[in-house]
């Protein structure tokens, strides 16, 4: 536990952060300091959602969700970054994926070399127009992934992180009584 505290980030910091000025005395409640089961379960929950379902903002989100709902606010600034540039990539693909599978949309494994025209692409149309027009097509189903990978890791995680927290009481009485 004194080393997760020394990780995580203080109440000063995080009162003194310009993007969560805003909440003011809210941050003030014993609640969103204290490391519990359910607030650090929960606290880590909303951080992974936001972190995952919101590209940017991320951290305030967080801390407005884990100030109305009473989780540690350390732990949920903390989990937000599980996106960051070197997972960025493999999780946005990963909820493409999600998405178009859900979706019911073809997904191809390998894309078209780039001097080949195909049936969808215009002959005559410039490289920021092909750009937009792909990068639009992905918006669907990357949205509809990042909102059922973002709800299936954070309702995980709460279970998860519960059940660890509690094994992890119950091996420290158990070794207690076993002295």
């Amino acid at each position: 536990m004194q080393r997760l505290r020394q990780l995580l980030p203080s109440a000063e910091a995080i009162r003194a952060s310009r993007w969560l000025r805003w909440l003011g005395p809210a941050l003030h409640h014993p609640k969103l300091w204290h490391l519990s089961r359910r607030g650090m379960a929960l606290g880590m929950a909303l951080g992974f959602f936001f972190g995952l379902l919101i590209p940017l903002a991320q951290i305030p989100l967080s801390v407005a969700a884990a100030v109305a709902l009473r989780a540690n606010v350390p732990v949920a600034v903390a989990s937000t970054l599980v996106t960051n540039p070197v997972t960025f990539g493999p999780i946005y693909y990963a909820a493409w994926r999600v998405g178009s599978t859900i979706l019911g949309e073809p997904v191809d494994t390998a894309p078209p070399p780039p001097d080949t025209v195909t049936q969808d692409e215009p002959s005559g149309e410039s490289w920021w127009r092909t750009t937009s027009r792909r990068v639009l097509g992905v918006g669907k189903p990357l949205l509809v992934g990042l909102a059922v990978l973002a709800t299936a890791v954070g309702i995980s995680t709460y279970f998860l992180v519960s059940a660890v927290w509690k094994m992890s009481v119950l091996w420290k009485r158990h070794r207690r009584r076993r002295r």
